[in-house]
């Protein structure tokens, strides 16, 4: 009867679908998916992931999805003009299929990523410009994307004995949150609540420790606006802030799948590689050292997903939010110019693009009437 009431106290006792949800819908639901895990990894892992693909593929190739689709094909024709439509609906179809087989290694992750048989499944590349930075007493902000395995990447750094501290969105299902926080927190993966990331990681690196984010996402309309795949994408200036304060390298990586890229498409087998490294002695001395890391953290993402376009989800809308002055119909400004124009690798033919783009970009929104792109 105390438990009773303890539980009924936590929430709010006139709301009797809340309190029903999460007593009793919730645990009967993780108690679902659990034995559904159990029964996935009863088959072996090629059978998972072939299934995974062809789950992918047909949601894919739904008719209800169309739209979505039809998206992320726009999406690739801004980012990779030189491909032909059909070369463009394919590489969708088989992003497609890489989330659903990605769906499928996280359930099965804990069983084969150990300390004992990691290295049956994972490859590593040049780790050799990172791995004596991370054990310097000194923080770092270990960067990733949609692109690849993002889960791998941070558990496989964690069984090497790195501690991580990965920011990550709290799954709705409670219990099963619960459970995703234990299985990677016995390999050394601490997950950190990205709605209360920004009080919690300061701490963390002023003790030196080790952040990873997922930093591809659309930050809104107060992020900043750097050049992505063709065009301005809004970015976080948390990353490039900390990094500023607590003078953190960043370390920018994904762990790519290889099967696919040799003809087998179900299996598990994942290179690690490292895009680029960046040390405060690279932006102490630029003019706008908060536009200058998150330009060149968002270029080595692109170079990540150029490698492996297949691996990107190209469905999520990463060009969402636009500058101020595309949703105000104003002319490029110069300041932004100048800016781009200080970047070291920015040549005039980009820097000509990009602003094509943009000027493309602030005619549609005028056109349609709105301050977004789908």
């Amino acid at each position: 009867m105390n438990n009773e009431a303890s539980i009924i106290s936590r929430y709010d006792k006139r709301d009797p679908l809340t309190l029903f949800q999460r007593v009793v819908l919730q645990p009967a639901l993780y108690t679902a998916i659990r034995s559904g895990l159990i029964g996935i990894n009863a088959f072996p892992l090629p059978s998972v992931l072939r299934f995974g693909r062809t789950l992918g593929r047909t949601y894919g190739g739904l008719g209800v999805n169309r739209k979505r689709v039809g998206r992320a094909i726009d999406r690739l024709a801004v980012a990779m003009p030189e491909l032909s439509e059909q070369e463009r609906a394919d590489l969708v179809m088989r992003s497609y299929e890489h989330l659903a087989m990605l769906a499928a290694e996280l359930a099965v992750l804990p069983r084969y990523l150990t300390e004992d048989a990691w290295s049956d499944y994972i490859e590593l590349g040049e780790l050799d410009r990172v791995i004596r930075p991370l054990l310097d007493e000194r923080p770092s902000l270990l960067l990733t994307a949609h692109c690849g395995n993002w889960e791998v990447l941070g558990y496989t750094m964690a069984l090497l004995g790195f501690r991580m501290h990965a920011v990550y969105r709290p799954l709705d299902l409670r219990p099963a949150d619960r459970w995703l926080r234990q299985t990677r927190s016995r390999r050394g993966l601490e997950l950190v609540d990205k709605f209360g990331a920004m009080h919690k990681l300061p701490g963390l690196l002023a003790n030196n420790e080790s952040v990873a984010f997922v930093a591809d996402q659309n930050a809104g309309q107060r992020g900043l606006h750097v050049p992505f795949l063709g065009r301005l994408a809004s970015s976080y200036k948390s990353i490039g802030l900390m990094a500023i304060q607590h003078r953190a390298r960043i370390i920018v990586g994904c762990a790519q799948r290889q099967c696919a890229q040799r003809g087998n498409p179900a299996g598990m087998r994942y290179r690690i590689e490292i895009e680029d490294r960046i040390d405060p002695e690279d932006w102490e001395s630029q003019p706008d050292p908060l536009f200058y890391i998150t330009a060149r953290y968002r270029r080595a993402i692109e170079q990540s997903v150029r490698r492996a376009p297949e691996q990107y989800l190209w469905m999520h809308r990463i060009w969402k939010s636009r500058p101020r002055h595309e949703r105000l119909d104003r002319p490029f400004p110069s300041n932004l110019r100048a800016k781009l124009e200080a970047l070291p690798w920015m040549t005039q033919d980009e820097l000509d693009a990009i602003i094509h783009r943009s000027d493309l970009d602030r005619a549609m929104l005028k056109e349609q009437g709105v301050t977004e792109l789908r």
